[in-house]
């Protein structure tokens, strides 16, 4: 997968987003101020949501339309949450361009065929389908059909609506399609994360597995890394004191700037298969044990248990040796000290 100049796949870094989401808070400046916040801390890319509450859905207050699921909006009706949640579509242009000012990648996350199109005419280099959009097909096709690269969430997909999903793209002749394991609850319980999923999901599906991650910490994103992520997002604010309904599950710059940190620190410790030393671990091995006199041996003596050992450092007979040397003669004086060799017996 290439967006832009980034090019994602099994041997490279992992492609970090920051995730906007309602952290601007109504202020085109906090929005901003949180782009650039986003580079100093070391994401790849920022990700805004394009939505408004009538495109994501509708003005009514029966019960269907209030929310009720145990989560942090509960009681809240939909439309009222979104109106105050949604980033102004004139605001798109001038983050945009910020972001690329500061180097970052920056796309976003459609939810209707109308914001589909309102991002075409911005030219965003890539598309995410959010988790609870991963059953609306329809949305799919239409995002794959632009021939982008797809970065799809599977919050609250079942293996159908993953399969249902990557069928629209192929359908679309878009096969350039990555798939996120989220756990779609805010924040999301540690022991829910089933990171084993990112490494199945690349198999099975044979895509780009990622993380959309909703705990809390560095953790999470660390052992993602280690399971084969090649793409991590999380929600990135300013300050949490400036509230907002994602303020709560949200990385300051501090945490973020610390993500990265363990993430790349993470991918380094992963390193390759490689049973070579490098010239330092070969330096090691004169720590490691071998044949040493540990009694004197006078010439015509022969070697015992009791006057050869196995013993650091590293500089005499393979420990291997031990029994073949066993009861050979010596055939010179020998030092407690001195290393073992073939030379010293007969």
């Amino acid at each position: 997968m290439k967006i832009e100049n980034y090019i994602i796949d099994k041997n490279s870094p992992v492609f970090i987003i920051a995730e906007l989401s309602a952290n601007h808070n109504g202020s085109i400046d906090t929005a901003i101020e949180t782009v650039k916040a986003a580079k100093r801390a070391g994401a790849d890319c920022i990700k805004l949501q394009t939505f408004t509450a009538d495109t994501i859905t509708l003005d009514s207050k029966k019960e269907h339309f209030r929310i009720n699921q145990g989560t942090l909006w509960d009681g809240q009706y939909l439309h009222d949450l979104y109106k105050t949640t949604h980033l102004p579509w004139e605001w798109h242009k001038k983050i945009i361009d910020v972001a690329k000012e500061e180097g970052l990648i920056c796309f976003s996350s459609p939810f209707d065929p109308t914001s589909v199109e309102f991002l075409e005419t911005l030219n965003v280099p890539a598309y995410k389908i959010a988790s609870f959009e991963i059953t609306d097909i329809p949305l799919i096709e239409l995002v794959a059909s632009k021939g982008k690269p797809v970065i799809i969430s599977t919050g609250i997909a079942e293996q159908e609506d993953i399969e249902l999903a990557l069928d629209a793209c192929k359908r679309m002749g878009n096969n350039n399609v990555a798939l996120l394991k989220c756990t779609s609850s805010y924040p999301a319980p540690i022991e829910e994360a089933n990171m084993a999923m990112v490494k199945d999901i690349a198999e099975r599906y044979n895509v780009i597995s990622g993380l959309s991650d909703h705990t809390m910490g560095n953790t999470v994103p660390v052992v993602a890394t280690a399971m084969g992520a090649k793409i991590i997002e999380k929600h990135f604010i300013l300050d949490r004191t400036i509230g907002g309904a994602d303020a709560s599950f949200s990385m300051t710059e501090a945490e973020f700037t610390d993500m990265v940190k363990a993430v790349r620190e993470a991918e380094s410790a992963i390193g390759t298969v490689d049973y070579t030393l490098t010239e330092k671990q070969k330096k090691g091995k004169d720590f490691s044990r071998s044949l040493y006199v540990v009694e004197d041996i006078k010439k015509g003596e022969l070697i015992t248990e009791k006057n050869v050992r196995s013993v650091r450092p590293g500089f005499g007979l393979h420990p291997k040796f031990y029994k073949d040397v066993l009861g050979k003669t010596a055939i010179k004086d020998l030092e407690k000290g001195d290393p073992m060799s073939f030379n010293s017996i007969s």
